[in-house]
């Protein structure tokens, strides 16, 4: 083999080689990953699950502005995080116990944030993070985003971490993506009814505000499966669904895996 025939296979053999990622590097992003089935993958030094054809899933969290360093085997590669700006939502008219709950429902709200926390953190071989996600919500007007500093009733609070879809009350609410239900409550104190689904390698979807609840904790869904309906639970102002999207505790944006920025 001559020197450039060597040199052209080198290069087509090290690009086949090559990791891949489909996401951007912006603050708050899904980020999937294309690697060969055993090789160790670490995310600013902490090891990753690699699914047996290659894929791996990671997310960047809203406020970050450090680089992320990602190593393959013993490849060292480094992302520069673009930074975005985020919008302040005003929502007025809440019940004043809604914006700064009374001291007695303290420990109902830490006993639910504890729910949610648990099926957050699942990690699963589940690799339907890979497949393509889909709106939940058909001929709805989006009227929150992800990232907004939310100014409720003139006191500011934490950002909307969500996407919503508005709608009228009863509207029927589909799957995303395939996974496994691994929270279904009709009734917590922020959320309403709710429900969370886990898609594999940490990656997990959160509904909510529903009316009704057509699954069970536990139940595998497909894409498209009715799993319930509109409503205005909560801490809501009008009937709407509010999707969350979440790799393990970071809150990344849910409009990154459905392509509607």
């Amino acid at each position: 083999m001559n020197k450039i025939s060597f040199l052209l296979f080198f290069l087509f053999f090290t690009h086949l080689n090559a990791i891949e990622f489909k996401g951007k590097f912006i603050q708050g992003h899904f980020i999937i990953g294309k690697t060969k089935s055993n090789t160790k993958i670490t995310i600013d030094k902490i090891k990753i699950k690699v699914s047996k054809g290659g894929y791996f899933v990671f997310g960047i969290k809203k406020d970050r502005d450090l680089d992320i360093v990602i190593t393959e085997g013993n490849k060292i590669i480094v992302k520069k995080i673009q930074k975005r700006k985020y919008n302040i939502q005003k929502i007025d008219g809440l019940p004043k116990k809604k914006v700064t709950p009374p001291e007695e429902f303290y420990a109902r709200i830490k006993r639910e944030n504890k729910l949610i926390g648990k099926a957050r953190e699942v990690d699963s071989d589940l690799s339907f993070f890979k497949d393509k996600f889909i709106i939940p919500v058909d001929n709805a007007i989006i009227t929150g985003v992800y990232g907004s500093q939310r100014i409720l009733n003139g006191i500011p609070k934490w950002p909307h971490y969500g996407l919503d879809f508005a709608q009228k009350k009863g509207t029927p609410v589909k799957a995303m993506n395939n996974g496994i239900v691994t929270l279904s409550e009709k009734d917590l104190f922020y959320t309403g009814a709710t429900l969370i689904f886990d898609h594999g390698h940490g990656i997990s979807t959160l509904y909510m505000h529903m009316n009704e609840i057509f699954v069970n904790k536990g139940d595998h869904v497909k894409k498209g499966d009715i799993v319930g309906t509109i409503g205005t639970t909560g801490r809501s102002t009008g009937p709407h669904l509010d999707i969350r999207l979440n790799w393990f505790g970071s809150r990344l944006d849910p409009a990154t895996i459905l392509n509607i920025q």
